[in-house]
């Protein structure tokens, strides 16, 4: 195990009718005299009333605040350049995310942006250089899906250079993050599917390590995973059982603050891949994900093969075979099996990706986007990727 210092500041506020406390909260957190930015995506927030009950309680506890809507899955940069001059303009010294992890991870990026001495906001994300300040953030979570509700990370695409790209400072984790099951109710079979898909490869990517001694941190991984694995199908049988969206919207927050990552190497080699899918195609992250997971798996294993079979074993509870290797392989067919029961994407094709003829422009992206030299920098550490891997990966996933 390696060494690590682990905070994690986010109040976390979880479960019924908790959404009625935000007034509250954004006066306590924002103090006086704030002018805030009300961050959300589209007319669900409207449709549902959340919208009318965040903009009352605001009023009622005299929030001044200015709106920006418009965010869509895999967000802009543009949209957040738009957000930056806002604040920028308005004053805004508080930012109010209410949506899913795209808006959080919008709200992240304007944060970052505020401040001119922070420099331009895609150059950070290209450098990763820290940031010398930020605007506070806080979210009312509608979807349960990328953590971003208490993780300090953040993922924008560039739709003119056609990069898609993380960053993490932890300056930009949420202040406080309201987490609500109920409000999850509406979400229809797709969205819980991908939600599901990417809070899974949050756990993979910190869980399949090269650091011996985690048993306390495999553990975890193993526990939490296995409670998506039960209570996902009940979602899609009735997507208003609360027990199982609150054991989903716990498992979501914990697959990505981090604390399931602590002491060990962690790797992000499919969300790294699967960013490049996404920013070309416009696929959802969590669909991505379903496709690239199995194809890494079936890619690593000849290396790998007795993590995979520890993960088989202990996950989806296959029994040993005669090697690692078949064990290994037993746990990957499961996963699989898991992914279409939720009506995921396995292929490419499945994905909308009918042919091979970008693979090799997205595996350039995926070791490129960060180089500053013309030198592939690999994606990974459990098994380091450079762009000829990624092509074969890529071609993997083309069928199950």
């Amino acid at each position: 195990m390696e060494n690590f210092t682990y905070f994690c500041p986010t109040h976390w506020i979880f479960g019924r009718d908790t959404q009625a406390r935000v007034g509250e909260l954004v006066a306590r957190f924002a103090g006086k005299n704030a002018t805030v930015l009300l961050h959300f995506g589209g007319n669900s927030i409207k449709r549902s009333g959340l919208y009318d009950t965040t903009v009352s309680a605001l009023r009622e506890r005299g929030v001044r605040f200015v709106e920006l809507g418009g965010v869509v899955p895999n967000p802009r940069l543009n949209l957040v350049r738009e957000g930056i001059r806002l604040c920028r303009d308005a004053g805004v010294s508080f930012i109010l995310a209410v949506g899913g992890g795209s808006v959080i991870d919008s709200a992240k990026a304007i944060a970052a942006g505020i401040d001119a001495d922070n420099g331009d906001i895609w150059e950070t994300f290209v450098s990763r250089r820290p940031l010398k300040t930020a605007v506070p953030v806080a979210t009312v979570l509608t979807l349960p899906a990328t953590g971003s509700e208490m993780s300090p990370n953040t993922v924008i695409t560039d739709e003119a250079s056609g990069y898609k790209l993380g960053y993490g400072d932890e300056k930009l984790r949420p202040v406080f993050s309201i987490v609500n099951p109920e409000l999850f109710f509406t979400l229809p079979p797709d969205q819980i599917a991908n939600g599901v898909s990417d809070m899974m490869s949050h756990i993979f990517e910190r869980y399949f390590s090269n650091t011996p001694h985690c048993d306390i941190t495999d553990g975890l991984c193993e526990s939490v995973l296995r409670t998506i694995i039960r209570n996902a199908p009940c979602l899609l049988e009735n997507p208003e059982n609360y027990d199982a969206w609150a054991e989903i919207g716990f498992a979501g927050t914990v697959a990505h603050n981090n604390l399931l990552g602590l002491g060990r190497e962690q790797d992000w080699a499919c969300h790294g891949m699967e960013h490049e899918i996404s920013a070309i195609y416009d696929v959802a992250h969590g669909a991505g994900l379903a496709v690239v997971t199995p194809a890494w798996m079936k890619f690593v294993l000849p290396e790998k093969s007795a993590k995979l079979a520890q993960f088989a074993k202990n996950v989806f509870g296959v029994p040993a075979g005669t090697t690692d290797s078949e064990t290994a392989q037993a746990g990957i067919n499961a996963l699989t099996a898991f992914y279409k029961k939720m009506g995921l994407p396995t292929t490419m094709r499945e994905l909308g990706i009918p042919d091979a003829s970008r693979f090799e422009e997205m595996a350039k992206k995926a070791v490129l986007g960060r180089s500053r030299d013309g030198n592939e920098i690999p994606q990974g550490n459990f098994r380091k990727l450079f762009s000829g891997d990624i092509v074969a990966i890529y071609n993997l996933a083309q069928h199950d």
